[in-house]
């Protein structure tokens, strides 16, 4: 059994997506989930789900001793970004190099980088006049959003488009494609 941490800092829509798309696997289980935000909505979906989770702070995550120690506790194997805001400190890449696992709501290289998350990501791909978006999901290194690619899929960005009307279809892409990349990777490995 291979046991997969998400690291969510927001709603955890995605966190959701991907612990009922697992489960009853009996070769995958999402064990865990962890967020920098006492106040983020994914500790309730977490408890309707009976997904364990836990805050920690912004400078345990950096420290990464505690982190560390609640994934070994839990047997964790990998590790899944679903809206996770912060960058992943240099301990937690040591432990689990090509491990850890993001998506990004945009066609990287483009529009990636500190800062651009959700509707930020958007207003620029629009402002910018693009034709399409997309998501990648890609490896996690020591920069934000510069890891190896893995999978990317796009939409198309319409004309009279509101940033909200291209997230609803990135949003699509992301429930449609990150279980199944993240299932991939993992029996893989």
């Amino acid at each position: 059994m291979k046991r997969i941490a998400i690291f969510a800092s927001g709603s955890g829509s995605n966190a959701e997506n991907i612990v009922r798309y697992f489960s009853g696997n009996d070769e995958i289980e999402i064990s865990l989930i962890l967020s920098n935000k006492k106040e983020a909505f994914v500790h309730e979906r977490a408890k309707n789900l009976g997904v364990p989770s836990y805050t920690f702070s912004k400078t345990e995550f950096d420290e990464a001793e505690l982190i560390l120690e609640t994934l070994q506790q839990y047997n964790i194997d990998f590790i899944v970004l679903a809206g996770y805001l912060l960058k992943v400190s240099a301990p937690l890449l040591k432990a689990f190099p090509n491990r850890i696992i993001n998506i990004h709501p945009a066609l990287l290289p483009k529009y990636g980088g500190k800062g651009m998350y959700g509707d930020r990501v958007h207003r620029a791909v629009m402002e910018a006049g693009e034709k399409e978006s997309g998501i990648s999901i890609h490896y996690v290194n020591e920069h934000y959003d510069e890891g190896d690619i893995i999978f990317q899929a796009s939409c198309e960005v319409l004309p009279g488009d509101t940033p909200d009307d291209v997230a609803q279809r990135v949003h699509q892409l992301e429930y449609k494609h990150f279980p199944e990349v993240i299932e991939k990777i993992v029996n893989e490995k």
